[in-house]
């Protein structure tokens, strides 16, 4: 299974077809904590809504432009981080942004630190990627949290972007360079991981 250990009985691992009953029915039961932050989550109306999300993800995994991977909990799936519009290096920008989401119950216990940390290693390590994104709405403090402890800076904010139900909000821009992760890393891995073998160190075979 294409994926990576994260530490503490999580792992990483490629949204399948075969995920999409278990993938929809984490989303529905999460509908009241998404809604205010995620536009898109009343339109997952069925099982063939997350279906469809699923092959669009394997899509752009196969042409190397994104993926989207499942955080799981022992054999749980607890939440989604995705990446979106992978410009490689032979390009001219090297670029790509980080979304994410994990279930209310499972907050508070550094599990998308530990999987967003993964999928920086992977951007900037493995595919050599220059500069990576994450936008968040200014008050959804949780999620603003992650890139805020892993070394990102808030560089600006986008007026009225993003439509939440009949309205519009702001979405603040976060982004990291790969020497300036170079240099998170190590503190992040020493504050959260204490030592663990996760990710690339821990399975060689199976890179994100």
């Amino acid at each position: 299974m294409w994926g990576t250990e994260l530490g503490g009985g999580l792992r990483l691992r490629l949204l399948e077809r075969h995920h999409a009953e278990t993938l929809f029915a984490l989303t529905d039961r999460n509908r009241d904590h998404l809604r205010p932050w995620l536009p898109w989550v009343d339109g997952v109306r069925s099982v063939a809504d997350s279906l469809a999300f699923i092959e669009d993800a394997l899509g752009r995994f196969a042409r190397g432009t994104g993926y989207e991977l499942g955080i799981w909990e022992g054999e749980e799936l607890v939440g989604v981080v995705g990446v979106r519009g992978i410009h490689s290096p032979t390009d001219f920008t090297a670029d790509t942004s980080i979304g994410y989401w994990l279930d209310a119950g499972h907050q508070g216990r550094g599990i998308m630190t530990r999987a967003v940390t993964a999928v920086l290693d992977d951007l900037f390590l493995t595919r050599r990627l220059h500069r990576v994104e994450i936008r968040v709405a200014p008050e959804n403090h949780r999620s603003r949290a992650i890139p805020e402890r892993l070394g990102f800076r808030m560089e600006g904010r986008l007026r009225e972007v993003a439509r939440y139900g009949e309205g519009w909000g702001d979405l603040l821009i976060y982004a990291i360079l790969d020497r300036e992760w170079q240099t998170a890393r190590e503190r992040v891995r020493e504050q959260f991981f204490r030592g663990e073998k996760v990710g690339p160190d821990a399975s060689p075979g199976s890179p994100l």
